[in-house]
């Protein structure tokens, strides 16, 4: 176990016309990035699974050529749908040195509830894997719903929902086309 405390590296990325939240637990080290934004990791599948819903191509966040993201695509799709993005986790240590959420010690949690203030339109957490759902359930007073499930919760009489999503990351077993239909109820009826 390492005593180094990490400080998340990346700022909170909250358009102001943002209606999902999506919070996984925290970046992986340094070392395993192709980008400097969310989901850096070019194994993890998350800009995938946005590919497939969106846009019906796996690939189209992708850079194959350069074992990247099109963050020159991927940042004004983000924006103009409202989907902000950040960890449940501020400061963490990690136990062994992987990304796994199971080899992380959350040090300081996010303040989810004051993240949530400053996007008035916001109406839909997404968690993708279970620590960062057990962190925003706890958070939101709520028992944390299944994957592929919500639970509903209130902020200042705000009714808003928290949908449980697989892990984009590979070591979760399933394929990116099936995360993607997961993900898909999420987004029907959001963004018409």
């Amino acid at each position: 176990m390492t005593d180094e405390i990490e400080i998340h590296p990346f700022k909170p990325f909250l358009p102001e016309n943002a209606k999902v939240l999506m919070l996984g637990t925290f970046p992986p080290s340094e070392k395993r990035w192709s980008m400097k934004f969310y989901y850096p990791n070019f194994i993890n599948d998350m800009w995938r699974i946005f590919g497939i819903i969106f846009f019906g191509d796996k690939e189209h966040f992708v850079d194959a050529g350069t074992k990247t993201f099109r963050l020159d695509l991927l940042i004004p799709f983000l924006e103009e749908k409202g989907i902000a993005l950040f960890d449940t986790a501020t400061c963490i240590r990690r136990t062994t040195g992987t990304a796994s959420d199971k080899d992380l010690e959350i040090v300081e949690e996010t303040d989810l509830v004051a993240m949530l203030r400053q996007l008035p339109l916001c109406e839909t957490v997404v968690t993708a894997g279970q620590l960062a759902t057990d962190v925003a359930s706890r958070q939101f007073g709520i028992t944390g719903p299944k994957v592929g499930e919500y639970a509903e919760f209130l902020v200042d009489g705000r009714k808003l929902r928290l949908y449980r999503m697989p892990s984009s990351s590979r070591a979760y077993p399933m394929k990116p086309e099936r995360k993607a239909e997961y993900y898909q109820k999420v987004f029907d009826g959001l963004f018409d």
